[in-house]
């Protein structure tokens, strides 16, 4: 990926991207370092859930509209857009508007791809001209998915999230099942790092955490997991399964709680942006 829009690019006119989610098909963690952070291996997949990012023409500085209710200066975007200022050593200005549809603290990443796809966006729109590994390594600092999005592809991903080994797109469709319920990464990790046994669960290092959870949550993966080869995303708290009939959607649809929401998804090989840039 190279970075350059396909066609002139004028902010006049807004510029909308989509940015979309990722799966963990397999999540293990396999050390806390040093620096606080884990060290991981993990097979992310790029699903077709996806947020909308609208840029536009501003003079009043940086401007981030997203209806989240949190403090602007809080949202990773609005991070990410500063960090490119205070790399390029000039006060830019845009206004970015954010159309969610990825749920907030699901485990499909959806703070982390609408930081990437800023990140790009305006490394363009103001002609920063950073390269794909400088701009990786600045959403390293505003956290470890990042550059997984920055990169735009599949991949296998070590490390603490900075390793990246393209790999081809899964076939299968996915049916997310998210259960209203928000995890914070960093909370995850706290409680992992508490438990008093290493968990060897071969698909995702946070099944015992996130059966903690609640008993709604406990319950349903006591009883379904199995069966239904259900798969945790991330920290949490989005489920996924594989499916590629209808026969076999409609026997899982049968088992998702009517108050828990559910995605029907298909798998991409390259995130958009990277059609576009």
């Amino acid at each position: 990926m190279n970075f350059k829009l396909m066609g002139t690019l004028n902010l006049k006119k807004m510029i909308k991207i989509k940015s979309p989610a990722k799966i963990n098909l397999y999540l293990h963690i396999l050390s806390k370092l040093e620096s606080g952070y884990h060290e991981i291996d993990s097979a992310f997949q790029l699903v077709d859930i996806c947020d909308e990012l609208s840029f536009k023409e501003s003079s009043m500085g940086v401007q981030v509209e997203c209806d989240l209710g949190i403090e602007m200066h809080e949202n990773i975007v609005y991070q990410a857009a500063m960090l490119l200022n205070e790399t390029s050593d000039v006060n830019h200005s845009v206004k970015i508007e954010i159309n969610k549809n990825i749920p907030t603290g699901s485990g499909l990443g959806g703070g982390s791809s609408n930081a990437a796809t800023a990140l790009v966006v305006l490394n363009q729109i103001w002609d920063i001209n950073l390269d794909r590994n400088e701009l990786m390594a600045l959403g390293a600092k505003l956290g470890a998915d990042v550059p997984f999005f920055i990169n735009g592809s599949n991949a296998y991903v070590s490390g603490i999230g900075e390793k990246l080994v393209n790999k081809n797109s899964e076939s299968k469709d996915f049916l997310i099942i998210y259960p209203n319920t928000h995890c914070s990464s960093a909370e995850m990790y706290k409680k992992f790092d508490r438990g008093t046994t290493l968990d060897l669960d071969k698909q995702n290092s946070f099944w015992n955490v996130y059966k903690s959870l609640n008993n709604e949550i406990n319950d349903f993966v006591t009883k379904y997991r199995d069966d239904f080869k259900l798969c945790l995303s991330g920290s949490g708290s989005s489920m996924f399964v594989a499916y590629e009939s209808h026969h076999e959607l409609d026997k899982i649809l049968k088992i998702i709680p009517s108050n828990w929401r559910f995605f029907l998804t298909k798998p991409l090989q390259y995130a958009p942006l990277t059609m576009k840039f």
